[in-house]
């Protein structure tokens, strides 16, 4: 199989620095870019401005693709600056730990307020796994069962591939902007 090879912008939270490299990286005229370096700790709002700063400058024909980003907030920021492609820990990671990412917000599972929680994991019945209950898989993670985390990073993967294919209806809608502004505080809401 080929593979390819994706440059990547480096450059910290430095703008003249994140400029260059992106200019060097574009020159190289390969069939995609990366940009490297963020989410590190960074305040968001930094995150956000540099990403807009490179992704301005890599040609907008060639996919991009931000590296180890990140939540659903980030996610859609990212696409909001016009890029195409993502790649996170955070989905199975804090699914293992019992924080799921749903339609209306954080469920974290422990809590005991899902003990009694007949609803599906998701109203949106994003994935199979939302055909079980908030309080079945909180009861997983209470005794100790594999299955609970194994549900949870099937759902949260399941999340994520549904939040980036809606992202791809309103942008063909025309209307991911207002769609993307009203869903950024729901996704970050704790239920």
């Amino acid at each position: 199989y080929p593979q390819t090879l994706f440059p990547i912008v480096q450059g910290s939270t430095y703008r003249d620095l994140r400029q260059a490299s992106a200019e060097f990286i574009a020159a190289q005229e390969r069939e995609g870019n990366a940009i490297g370096g963020l989410s590190v700790g960074e305040p968001a709002e930094v995150m956000y401005e540099l990403t807009e700063l490179v992704t301005s400058i890599l040609p907008k024909e060639k996919p991009r693709y931000l590296m180890g980003v990140g939540t659903p907030q980030n996610i859609l920021e990212g696409i909001a600056s016009g890029v195409d492609m993502f790649d996170c820990v955070m989905p199975t990671r804090n699914a293992r730990h019992g924080l799921l990412f749903t339609s209306s917000g954080i469920i974290n599972i422990h809590n005991e307020k899902w003990k009694d929680d007949h609803s599906p994991v998701d109203p949106e019945g994003i994935t199979f796994a939302d055909r079980h209950t908030r309080a079945y898989l909180r009861h997983l993670f209470m005794c100790g069962e594999m299955l609970g985390p194994m549900i949870a990073s099937v759902h949260n993967i399941g999340f994520y591939l549904w939040l980036v294919k809606e992202a791809r209806k309103k942008i063909q809608e025309g209307n991911f902007a207002s769609w993307k502004n009203t869903m950024i505080p729901k996704l970050g809401q704790r239920l």
